[in-house]
C-alpha cells in the first residue's frame, strides 16, 4: 500500500524560503496527479498547486511565481519550494495524489485518494 511522507516544513522568517518534499513508498506515483494543498487553523484545506507526471504544473494565482513544484517519477518525490514567503503562508502542508488517472488537475481536496500527514510551515513577522 503506498504511503506519501511530508518532510521540510518548519520555521522561517518572513521573505525567506522553505523547500517541501513528498515521497512515496509502497509503490510508485505512476499517472497519478500529485498536488500541495494547505490548511491554516480553522480555515479549510485549499489547493497550492499540482503537478501532471509529464511535468505539466498548475498553481492558484496567490502562489504563481513564488511557488514551484516539481516531480521526480524515477525517485518517487515530488518537491514544493515556496519563497518569498508570508505570514499568511502558515499552514499545515499536505501532498496528495490523485491515482484515477485523470490529466487534469484539480484544486478540490476532495478528487484526491490519498494524503500524507502533513509538514508544519511557520512564517514569523
Amino acid at each position: 500500500q503506498v504511503q506519501l511522507v511530508e518532510s521540510g516544513g518548519g520555521v522561517v522568517q518572513a521573505g525567506g524560503s522553505l523547500r517541501l518534499s513528498c515521497a512515496a513508498s509502497g509503490r510508485t506515483f505512476g499517472s497519478a496527479i500529485m498536488a500541495w494543498f494547505r490548511q491554516a487553523p480553522g480555515k479549510e484545506r485549499e489547493f497550492v498547486g499540482g503537478i501532471r507526471r509529464d511535468g505539466l504544473t498548475y498553481y492558484t494565482n496567490s502562489e504563481k511565481g513564488r511557488f514551484t513544484i516539481s516531480r521526480d517519477n524515477a525517485k518517487n518525490t515530488v518537491s514544493l519550494e515556496m519563497n518569498s514567503l508570508k505570514p499568511e503562508d502558515t499552514a499545515v502542508y499536505y501532498c496528495a495524489a490523485d491515482q484515477r488517472g485523470v490529466l487534469r488537475v484539480r484544486v478540490s481536496a476532495a478528487e484526491y485518494d490519498l494524503w500524507g500527514q502533513g509538514t508544519q510551515v511557520t512564517v514569523s513577522s
